[in-house]
């Protein structure tokens, strides 16, 4: 069966995996530029994420509502996402980076406190709930539908738990910086 603007998600749906090869021939252009927009990392790092949006595509092709929006506008903000969180995980691992850096400079090493220590410090303003989950996404970046499985909630309530716990964490960085 040949593959079309028209069919592509019913082929997906149906497991046809030529249904990819049309999205990268379609869409892959698209792909690239948002991709490229949002991302300034290494190429490695740009392929990893083409290829993490096109398996997000084929395991979440069943939440794809045609009511809502098109095709190209779906497989676009799944992109968007993608290379937002590549970004984001980039610029984590280059600001511990730089962190470990400034504390080799700052603290001889017999008294620079380890990296788990700094972080329990920081983590302990939180709830132990609060605690759990920031440790399973940030730290072991488990995704968050993982983790809204094993507290058997919604995504979006994880969601809320990460973003109210960095609203705390930041007003006890700016307390204890003097702020």
């Amino acid at each position: 069966m040949k593959i079309t603007e028209d069919n592509v998600v019913q082929q997906v749906r149906e497991g046809n995996e030529n249904a990819l090869s049309f999205i990268i021939q379609t869409y892959g252009g698209l792909l690239n530029t948002i991709i490229r927009r949002y991302m300034y990392g290494n190429h490695q790092d740009f392929e990893e994420c083409m290829d993490d949006v096109l398996l997000a595509i084929w395991q979440h092709i069943h939440s794809y509502n045609p009511q809502k929006n098109e095709f190209k506008q779906w497989v676009a903000a799944i992109a968007k996402f993608k290379a937002i969180d590549y970004q984001r995980k980039a610029d984590r691992i280059r600001n511990r980076t730089v962190a470990t850096e400034i504390d080799d400079d700052l603290y001889p090493s017999s008294t620079q406190p380890s990296y788990e220590e700094e972080v329990e410090e920081l983590l302990s303003g939180l709830s132990q709930k609060e605690r759990d989950i920031f440790s399973k996404y940030y730290l072991e970046e488990v995704p968050l539908r993982e983790i809204a499985s094993q507290f058997q909630e919604k995504e979006s309530w994880v969601h809320n738990k990460l973003s109210c716990g960095r609203k705390k964490l930041k007003k006890m960085v700016i307390l204890k910086n003097g702020g």
